[in-house]
């Protein structure tokens, strides 16, 4: 069976380590609020169907969607960050298992370590504390890093040897990155920190304020090719897959040098 991860929109990604199938903030839905729309075409079902867990890195709308997640299925195994448990609970799942940083998990076969992840992880800016994550997962004899939302911090380069793919986040759905954001060039900052032997941007080119639609494919396809630039420049032994919405990276088969 192939390592693969498929990179279904925004932070909606498919990973299959080892058999195992794990989805990562599942954003589903044509629109968001009410102003934000996703802009390429639905997600293909598939990529919901024999999952083993769904991994949340943070509680905004962008990355917890609840819609997404009852399409999925409130029988399935969610991992979340430290403090997000209850409010799983009480939406109706019924297997939320929360990681603090550095804590694991195991998830058919591969292992989910929760990273740090410089991000307000609340729902709103209110209520009880929720960490933001992101999440190392290994299994398969490879292993992936989603970094959720984060900007750079401290410790960043202690992944570094540990990750053959890095999930990195470029952008974002409005004119704007608020802080705890990464962006083109310091994704590819964190690129030359981790030392991956693949990045693949995530974060961008789905979801936008239906305001900016009439300039969209500006908006939507500038930040990888400017992430692919600064790569380049700062960490030029990293290899870069830019993947558009629905499209997949197959790992090769875990062997010294990958």
């Amino acid at each position: 069976m192939t390592d693969r991860v498929t990179y279904v929109g925004h932070a909606t990604v498919l990973i299959e380590l080892g058999g195992t199938r794990l989805l990562t903030d599942p954003v589903l839905r044509p629109r968001l609020l009410g102003v934000i729309e996703r802009h390429p075409p639905a997600p293909d079902e598939g990529v919901t169907r024999d999952l083993d867990a769904v991994l949340i890195s943070h509680m905004h709308h962008d990355h917890l969607d609840f819609g997404s997640l009852r399409r999925v299925g409130r029988q399935i195994r969610l991992v979340c960050p430290a403090g997000a448990r209850r409010t799983f609970v009480r939406r109706g799942f019924t297997d939320p298992t929360e990681l603090a940083t550095g804590q694991s998990t195991s998830v058919g076969a591969t292992t989910v370590t929760a990273t740090h992840a410089v991000h307000e992880g609340r729902r709103f800016k209110v209520g009880p504390m929720v960490e933001a994550a992101g999440f190392l997962i290994e299994g398969g004899g490879h292993s992936v890093y989603f970094a959720g939302d984060t900007d750079l911090y401290e410790g960043m380069d202690e992944l570094a040897g540990r990750v053959d793919v890095a999930l990195l986040p470029i952008a974002g759905w409005g004119p704007k990155l608020g802080p705890g954001h990464l962006n083109p060039r310091s994704a590819a900052e964190a690129a030359a920190r981790i030392r991956p032997r693949v990045a693949i941007p995530i974060h961008w080119g789905t979801l936008i304020r239906r305001d900016m639609v009439p300039r969209a494919e500006h908006f939507l396809g500038e930040p990888p090719r400017r992430f692919a630039a600064q790569l380049k420049r700062l960490a030029p032994a990293v290899a870069v897959s830019v993947l558009e919405p629905g499209e997949s990276f197959d790992l090769p088969p875990s062997a010294p040098g990958f």
